[in-house]
């Protein structure tokens, strides 16, 4: 896929053929759905918190004996049948809501947004995110240079560019994302994405490296040598016993 390549001013300077494995992948709409929701399940944090009857303090002592009384047996004002008791199946603060999705397959979704988004005309390549100092009104320039009014936006700065990651972190309505470890809720939580020419090959270095990892540990697993089956050992067989010689 072929992109301008523009300056901070959105001035074009150039053009760039960027790859197909990056900005060329399928959509692959479950796969999207099935990575967002375990990136949002894995930031949930458990809240709603019930106490038990185990939980409530007091209700140590019987609130009245256990017969002749009339009423009927109980063994606890901390019983969930009493006001102030503890409460019955509430919820905990223990429950894990946590999802696991293999890496490539996270990677997979990402570039899939990625894909999409470069096909809509809403990725833009800038060929040098670099500062003089770190200001937030100069990381705000590049954003009206632009567009005419704010819009959410996704700046994909090349790892060795920390100064604008300091300048456009106050931005409103703007997130920063490295380009080793961008996913696909950050390229799917912004309209448009704002990419240094050099990031892009830092991207396309970690997809290879993943692929890479993924392939060798196929490798792997596949020279491992299966198990020997442990040889039967046959049962002791008790030693006979000697027949006692008969009284004369």
């Amino acid at each position: 896929m072929t992109f301008d390549v523009y300056s901070k001013e959105h001035k074009k300077v150039g053009t760039l053929e960027a790859p197909e494995s990056v900005f060329g992948v399928a959509w692959n709409a479950n796969l999207v759905r099935q990575a967002l929701d375990a990136y949002e399940s894995n930031r949930r944090k458990p809240l709603a918190h019930t106490k038990g009857r185990g939980d409530v303090s007091g209700g140590g002592k019987r609130p009245y004996a256990q017969k002749h009384t009339g009423n009927a047996r109980h063994s606890s004002i901390r019983s969930p049948l009493w006001p102030g008791g503890g409460t019955t199946f509430g919820p905990s603060n223990e429950r894990n809501f946590t999802k696991k999705i293999n890496r490539k397959a996270k990677r997979l979704a990402m570039l899939a947004v990625l894909s999409k988004k470069a096909k809509a005309n809403e990725v833009f390549v800038i060929d040098d995110l670099a500062l003089k100092e770190p200001k937030t009104k100069l990381a705000a320039a590049i954003v009206r240079a632009f567009f005419d009014k704010p819009e959410s936006v996704l700046f994909i700065p090349s790892a060795a560019n920390r100064l604008f990651v300091r300048a456009a972190k106050n931005l409103p309505k703007t997130t920063i994302a490295d380009a080793v470890s961008i996913n696909a809720y950050d390229v799917a939580l912004r309209k448009y994405i704002i990419v240094e020419q050099s990031a892009i090959s830092e991207i396309a270095r970690e997809g290879s490296a993943v692929s890479g990892e993924v392939k060798a540990e196929k490798v792997r697993k596949e020279k491992k040598a299966p198990r020997a089956a442990k040889a039967k050992v046959a049962p002791k067989k008790a030693p006979a016993k000697k027949a006692k010689a008969g009284k004369k």
